[in-house]
């Protein structure tokens, strides 16, 4: 999927305390952060749910936006939200998939579980992908390392092994 253009979906949103339609398109001309997590109400996902709202102000300063997918409802979010006060934190849009088309399309798609895998995807501002992770369901990701590869990508140059913000990129 890497270089190809990122999927468009229309959908619900639960986002900052609104059901909303959403659609990645309208995104166009930000990068985004597109994460895909199996389901609301469970043990790992709050962790990143929390996780990427407490840096949510960073990924914004930096031009990007977050956009959470799971095969779960909107109602089903918004119920989260009001029980969690670590979810509760979230201010960017968590998606439905209730028919799965997102995941499918994004390729993390858990035929078995009828979930998503933890799959996460960085869409430039052109709508191409350029970054894409997906772990087992068991592991959490880093938002100090998605953060990292977003800042990365953003020089537009070539970043070494370890590379931070604010280090030089190589030279050819």
């Amino acid at each position: 999927m890497i270089g190809k253009r990122a999927p468009d979906f229309d959908s619900k949103a639960f986002v900052d305390g609104k059901i909303e339609d959403f659609r990645l398109s309208k995104l166009r001309g930000k990068w985004v952060v597109l994460f895909f997590y199996p389901a609301d109400f469970t043990f790992v996902c709050p962790t990143e749910i929390e996780g990427f709202a407490e840096k949510y102000a960073d990924f914004k300063k930096a031009g990007a936006e977050i956009v959470a997918v799971s095969r779960d409802t909107v109602y089903v979010h918004k119920a989260w939200v009001e029980n969690d006060k670590r979810v509760a934190k979230a201010k960017y849009p968590m998606v439905e998939d209730r028919k799965g088309e997102i995941s499918r399309d994004y390729g993390v798609l858990d035929d078995s579980s009828g979930n998503s895998h933890r799959g996460l995807f960085i869409i430039n501002p052109e709508g191409i992908i350029k970054y894409m992770v997906v772990t087992d369901d068991n592991v959490g990701r880093s938002t100090d390392e998605t953060f990292r590869v977003l800042a990365a990508l953003q020089t537009g140059g070539l970043c070494p092994v370890d590379w931070e913000p604010g280090k030089a990129t190589l030279k050819v």
